[in-house]
């Protein structure tokens, strides 16, 4: 089972909380695959990365560039093959309600989601409640003033 975290986004938009997030799995020496909701975020994430300020380098590649194998951070809006990421990720970041059928190739799961949507919360509450009765271990997270705080 993975270790699923779900994280509010409440004082940054995601385009601002995602590289730094993709910094720290590249800091611990990980890999990740990004699943968005469509070829918009994609092609916004590519050229956002790129010009991340904080950190300063996220390599990353896309369908569109390839080479999975070669790339720290895959952008993709298909879900993972049944043998895992195209790239060997272990850390699978869901963006835009996105889900995945293949969870359990991965060791972490990051679920991001707009805190300001109403929407967004509701969708997230019915993925928490999915995942929960699959058993995944769970952990919520939301902004605060000094970060990223636990609270589940």
């Amino acid at each position: 089972m993975a270790e699923i975290g779900f994280y509010h986004l409440t004082r940054t938009p995601l385009d601002q909380a995602l590289p730094r997030l993709l910094g720290r799995v590249l800091e611990s020496g990980g890999r990740a695959m990004v699943l968005c909701g469509g070829p918009e975020r994609v092609a916004a994430l590519d050229a956002a990365l790129w010009l991340s300020p904080d950190p300063d380098w996220l390599p990353h590649g896309t369908k569109r560039t390839g080479n999975a194998e070669l790339q720290p951070i895959w952008l993709a809006e298909e879900d993972a093959p049944a043998e895992g990421a195209p790239n060997g990720a272990r850390f699978l970041f869901l963006l835009d309600g996105a889900e995945s059928a293949r969870l359990d190739r991965f060791d972490r799961v990051l679920d991001l989601f707009d805190g300001n949507d109403e929407a967004s919360l509701a969708a997230a509450r019915r993925r928490w409640a999915a995942c929960k009765a699959a058993g995944h271990a769970l952990s919520y997270w939301q902004q605060g003033a000094r970060g990223w705080e636990k609270k589940g």
